[in-house]
């Protein structure tokens, strides 16, 4: 059964993006192309959340000739000036570029309708996105500056602007980015999770020997145990779990007293000790269940549980060679 089409397909893996897309037709056929007034009087916001679903699997396929029949169904009903129409016009044009100098195009049209209305956050986006995809990386994350000076609220824009400061090795200002979106989702268990692997790479990168290792050591301690004590299932919070605490005991790396200014500081050896434990046999399990496709532990990424099996085995030929 192909995946639902509410659900955003962005981060779908291609053979479920490609079910999607294949639904195209379908729905086409079954919704007609004018829309008349009795039929926005019984019109279900769903219907245009699948247009837009459809449009980003059709690309992702390649099918473009759908991708602009489910635009058009969009711009009938809300018009050509519309915001997420725009940028979705856009996106199709950016798929369609054949080479630099037509992406250029494409950001010069984001940027006269910026020009016109700067407070037009869909494009703002696009334009975002442009600009990485150019590797104009610098220039994005300047604008998402910007983006975010108009919008502090925006989860997804300081999520992005981490990621786009740690692509340059920036983890501090990584950090502080994940930090804000923590604010903004403190129950989020994924948001916590990555915050640890920030945090986690951030003291690898730095050495043991550097006196803030054990302190970003501690944070991704603490923030992946957060993450698995919000989502009990969470394999990447079992994983971060698994892999800090793995260094932490390869290091030796010796508690230190709470300091006067808060910060979190290392568990003893023995708490350090039982929490590998606890993300061994956790990742074990879920590894098991998955594999088997067991009802209720399904839905895994193949990738990541196929990283969970080799960290664990990275474990066992230890104990062998030991």
């Amino acid at each position: 059964m192909a995946p639902s089409l509410i659900r955003s397909p962005v981060q779908l893996p291609p053979a479920e993006a490609l079910a999607i897309s294949q639904q195209a037709p379908a729905i086409l056929q079954s919704a007609p192309s004018a829309v008349s007034s009795s039929i926005l009087s019984k019109e279900k916001s769903e219907l245009w959340i699948e247009y837009e679903n459809l449009i980003l699997s059709c690309l992702r396929t390649g099918d473009e000739r759908a991708a602009h029949q489910c635009l058009d169904r969009l711009v009938t009903r809300f018009g050509e000036d519309n915001e997420r129409v725009l940028a979705l016009r856009g996106l199709i044009k950016e798929a369609e570029a054949q080479n630099n100098g037509e992406l250029e195009k494409v950001l010069k049209e984001y940027e006269e309708i910026l020009s016109k209305n700067d407070s037009n956050i869909p494009i703002m986006k696009r334009r975002i996105a442009l600009l990485r995809s150019m590797g104009r990386v610098s220039d994005a994350a300047s604008a998402l500056v910007q983006l975010l000076d108009f919008s502090p609220t925006d989860l997804e824009a300081w999520s992005e602007l981490s990621d786009l400061y740690f692509s340059q090795g920036l983890y501090p200002q990584a950090i502080y980015a994940m930090e804000e979106v923590l604010v903004l989702a403190p129950n989020a268990w994924n948001v916590h999770a990555r915050l640890g692997e920030l945090q986690y790479m951030a003291a690898t990168a730095s050495g043991a020997g550097n006196g803030a290792y054990q302190k970003q050591m501690a944070e991704a301690l603490k923030r992946f145990s957060r993450s698995i004590e919000l989502c009990d299932d969470y394999l990447r919070g079992y994983y971060g779990l698994k892999l800090v605490t793995k260094r932490i005991l390869k290091d030796s790396a010796k508690p230190t007293k709470q300091t006067d200014d808060g910060d979190f500081s290392l568990p003893d050896t023995r708490t350090i000790e039982r929490l590998n434990e606890l993300a061994t046999a956790k990742l074990a399990e879920i590894i098991r269940h998955s594999s088997a496709n067991d009802r209720g532990w399904r839905g895994y990424n193949a990738a990541e549980v196929a990283a969970a099996r080799e960290l664990l085995s990275e474990d066992a030929s230890s104990d062998i060679k030991r």
